[in-house]
This record gives structure tokens, C-alpha cells and sequence, in this order.
């Protein structure tokens, strides 16, 4: 997302804060660099950065700051509903889920509880940075409050098992609601440190939230977007090497490349486990579809089913696909079906615009997109995938 704005270093102890603004970093190499210090007067290191008491009681204001790119602990910002997905602080094995240092998971815990008993005016303001592209560099994404307003108080504050280096532990995942606050004043800021939140200077949408629990999110309609080769390619090392070996399984797959179409469905359903059934279609009458399916939606009691059409192509980061192997998918798709194109490569620059452009009901799922899908279930390395086509599609 490009920064609308940029703060000088120097500039950050009077600034506001901006929605998608950048605030620079220092440039002496050391932890006085950090712009969060600076700009909210806070600690200088932590995905938590507590102002004020840190069991939650006489909390000032928590910033959250994250990088958004930890495999383990996936935090995001989903812009088209305003929720935000953050992570606790217990990261490691070793500790109670409370017990951290900062007291990231205690104020996460306070401020859910007290959310669930509707005493929201002692929930503190939580605003939210993430890392930008430069140096030590970060950009504000938006001042946050617990929960939204389609979960329950069973799934806004979950404590979910880790395994790792043999040892399992807890940690929380929380779901915040950015509110649709466009700037947020310094003088509110300051206000804050003095321990007055209900200030004139506060936004209304915070104050409306305070009062009558109602979530005005930020949300933000997705344009038309073409993803470039560029993006719909693995994006690091690491990834490349994760789809290189679905690459080179089945090119030398003793079925052939349609084998991968069987890899190609596993991994769509592995993408929304809404895909609840799929069927393989032979390579000599498939009529321009390699699978078929279908898509739930609603509640197993009162779910509907959707038809889906898949086609894939098992192909080299250097071969694009184009718009004769999309129409090929797009042309054969009935009244109220959709389809999904999963290729290891990427969807050229025509065939994508007119799949975006005429509004085609497909899914396009590119190399970049798999090597995602396969981290999210757990499968982050070369090895990995290689045991796991060995262990699927032998």
C-alpha cells in the first residue's frame, strides 16, 4: 500500500498521525533510530509498546507494531473489512501464555474480558504501525479497538497450541477493528500521556465506540487490480524453491503433468476448506476443465453448493500463461459457476485484464499464491513440499 505522506525524524514528536502515512526512521545505526519512541513516546523495541500500567488497569495507550511477515505468527490487515489479525508476544516455548515480558498477552486478555463485559471505557486505545519498505521506517495503519462486529466472544481472542523445537506452548490471536479515522491529532496523543482519553480532542468514532460498542471499520473497496509477473511470482528465495519442487515432481511424474492437476485441486482446497468436494476429470475429456467441484456456502444445516470449474498448468516461472489457456477455462464455465486457474507460473498481462476487466468469476492462483497456501498449512521449506507430494501424489 503506497504512503500517502512522509514525517521527518525530526518532525515526529509533533506530528499526527496519518492513515498510511510513512514516519522515518533516524540514520545512527543504533536504537535511538527507532520513529515509535519518537512519535508516540513509548519503548523503543516490541511488537507491544505499553504506555502506562501493563496489567491493563490505568493502561494509557498500547501501540502494536509488526512486520507482517513472520511465517509463524501471520499477522495482517484484511483492508476490504477493516479487521486487523494480530499475534500476542508469546512466542517462544518455555513460558506461561501471560507471563511475557512485555505483558503483551495480560493487556490482550484485560482488554477482550472487558470488551465481553461491555466496559469498554477502560480498554485503552491500541494504534497500529507496520514496518515500511526503508530502513527503520514505519507506516500507521490505524487506531484499533478489540473485536468486530461479526464475531462472538469465542473467536475475537483465541489461545491456539504452537509446537516447536519439541515443546508445545500458547499464544493468543486477536482480532481488532480498525476504526475509519482518518487522522488522529496530536493534542489527542498528548492528552493520553496526561491519563485524559475523553478529551475534545478524541475522535468521534472512538468516542461512538466507547459508548454504544458500534464499529465504524475502516474499510476500503478494492480497485481493479492486475498483478503484475512480478507479483504473481515467488516473491523470496525460499518460495521459489518451495514451487521449484512442485515443478520438478511432476514433470517427471511418471503420469505425467496431469498428475499436478490432482496437487492443483489439494492446494485450492488447502486455500478456502469451503471447497468441499472435487472430481478429476480425464485429460481426454475434460473439455477444458481438470476439475470439477463444489463450493459451500452457509452452515452445514442450511448450506447451498456452489459448481466450480478448475484448470491447471504445471509451467516454469519463465512461461506465462495467456488468454487461449484462460478462455480455454472461462468459455466452458455454465450459469452460476465459477472457476479457478492454478498455475506454478503466472497469468500474462492480457489474459489477466480481461479476466478482471469483463468481471470472469475466476480465481487466479499463481506460483507466489501456492508457495503462501503451503506456508499457511505448515509447509515452509523445499523438504517440505517434497515430503509432502511424495507422501500425496506418488
Amino acid at each position: 500500500m503506497t504512503s500517502t505522506r512522509t514525517f521527518l525524524f525530526s518532525d515526529l514528536p509533533n506530528a499526527d498521525l496519518i492513515i498510511d502515512a510513512t514516519y522515518e526512521g533516524g540514520n545512527k545505526g543504533n536504537a535511538g533510530d527507532d520513529p515509535l519512541s519518537k512519535l508516540m513516546g513509548c519503548e523503543n523495541q516490541g511488537g507491544f509498546r505499553i504506555v502506562g500500567a501493563r496489567n491493563g488497569f490505568n493502561t494509557k495507550f498500547c501501540v502494536l507494531y509488526t512486520d507482517l511477515s513472520n511465517l509463524d505468527w501471520p499477522d495482517r490487515i484484511e483492508i476490504e473489512t477493516g479487521k486487523f489479525f494480530y499475534y500476542g508476544d508469546n512466542r517462544e516455548p518455555g513460558r506461561e501464555l501471560h507471563d511475557t515480558p512485555k505483558k503483551g498477552n495480560l493487556i490482550l486478555r484485560f482488554s477482550f474480558d472487558e470488551l465481553h463485559k461491555g466496559n469498554r471505557k477502560v480498554i485503552p486505545p491500541f494504534f497500529v504501525f507496520t514496518k515500511s519498505t526503508k530502513g527503520r521506517d514505519v507506516v500507521f495503519r490505524g487506531l484499533a479497538v478489540p473485536g468486530a462486529p461479526d464475531l462472538n466472544e469465542t473467536e475475537d481472542l483465541i489461545a491456539i497450541w504452537k509446537l516447536k523445537s519439541g515443546n508445545r506452548f500458547q499464544n493468543y490471536r486477536a482480532v481488532f477493528t480498525i476504526l475509519d479515522v482518518a487522522t488522529v491529532k496530536r493534542s489527542w496523543i498528548q492528552d493520553l500521556h496526561n491519563g485524559h482519553p475523553f478529551t475534545q480532542n478524541a475522535p468521534s468514532e472512538w468516542i461512538e465506540w466507547i459508548i454504544s460498542g458500534k464499529y465504524q471499520a475502516l474499510k476500503a473497496k478494492r480497485a481493479i487490480e492486475f498483478r503484475t509477473k512480478k507479483e504473481q511470482l515467488p516473491s523470496t528465495k525460499t518460495r521459489e524453491e518451495m514451487v521449484q519442487c512442485i515443478i520438478n515432481y511432476f514433470k517427471g511424474h511418471t503420469r505425467g503433468e496431469y498428475a499436478f492437476e490432482e496437487c492443483a485441486a489439494r492446494i485450492a482446497q488447502m486455500m478456502d476448506n469451503n471447497i468441499v468436494e472435487y472430481d478429476l476429470t480425464r485429460p481426454w475429456r475434460d473439455g477444458g476443465r481438470d476439475a470439477i467441484g463444489k463450493y459451500r456456502i452457509g452452515m452445514n444445516e442450511n448450506a447451498i453448493y456452489v459448481d466450480f470449474a478448475l484448470e491447471a498448468k504445471c509451467k516454469q516461472f519463465t512461461n506465462g500463461s495467456g488468454v487461449r489457456e484462460t478462455s480455454r477455462l472461462i468459455s466452458r464455465l455454465r450459469y452460476r459457476q465459477f472457476g479457478i486457474f492454478v498455475t506454478t507460473s503466472y497469468v500474462n498481462k492480457q489474459a489477466y485484464e480481461e479476466i478482471k476487466t469483463d468481471g470472469h468469476p475466476v480465481v487466479v492462483i499463481s506460483g507466489e499464491d501456492i508457495a503462501k497456501i503451503l506456508e499457511s498449512r505448515g509447509l515452509r521449506t523445499e523438504n517440505d513440499v517434497k515430503q509432502w507430494l511424495l507422501k500425496n501424489f506418488s
